[in-house]
């Protein structure tokens, strides 16, 4: 088995908060769009889903700032160059289009539809652009095909965390999973 480093403790809560935050998000968004009937009549789980999808523009700001002034374990040496840049793309695509762009393209549709985006339920995060009803389908449809592809690149992420820890049988999963020390 190759040996990699460990995360810090810090990255590993912050890694597995966040997603556990933005699957859960991501989940309840599909259930409060697509079962708006049966689930969803009177908006408390788009109430939740902006509510933890809004959470994660604040964490993302702690996370890149740890990320920066702290260095990640090194990739395996079987590694090759093409897939240990193919790894750095898929986390900086994960960051920007996961984190950072599919939050603010919700806050957009909200503010496109006039409605209010609580963070954690505790303040109100003020519109991004005044009301527009004619932009309402585009802001809709930017939102929603930007979480189906995050949603692909979330699935790949975890399919390649495995493919590492089953087929490569180096440590890259077990460095970043929580109660291993650096």
């Amino acid at each position: 088995m190759a040996k990699t480093g460990s995360y810090t403790g810090a990255a590993k809560w912050l890694h597995w908060g966040m997603a556990l935050i933005w699957i859960g998000a991501w989940i309840v968004g599909i259930l409060a769009t697509h079962w708006r009937d049966e689930f969803n009549a009177h908006h408390e789980l788009t109430f939740l889903h902006k509510a933890m999808a809004s959470t994660v523009l604040f964490l993302i700001v702690v996370r890149i700032a740890w990320r920066l002034t702290h260095p990640v374990p090194a990739l395996p040496g079987s590694m090759s160059p093409l897939m240990k840049r193919g790894a750095f793309v898929g986390h900086v695509m994960l960051y920007a289009v996961a984190l950072i762009g599919l939050p603010l393209s919700g806050w957009y549709w909200s503010s496109v539809a006039d409605k209010p985006v609580m963070v954690s339920g505790l303040f109100m995060l003020p519109p991004l652009v005044d009301p527009d009803q004619s932009l309402y389908d585009l802001a809709k449809g930017i939102h929603t095909y930007t979480a189906w592809l995050c949603g692909a690149l979330v699935g790949g992420h975890v399919l390649v965390a495995l493919k590492h820890h089953f087929i490569d049988k180096d440590d890259v999963l077990s460095g970043m999973l929580p109660g291993r020390s650096n």
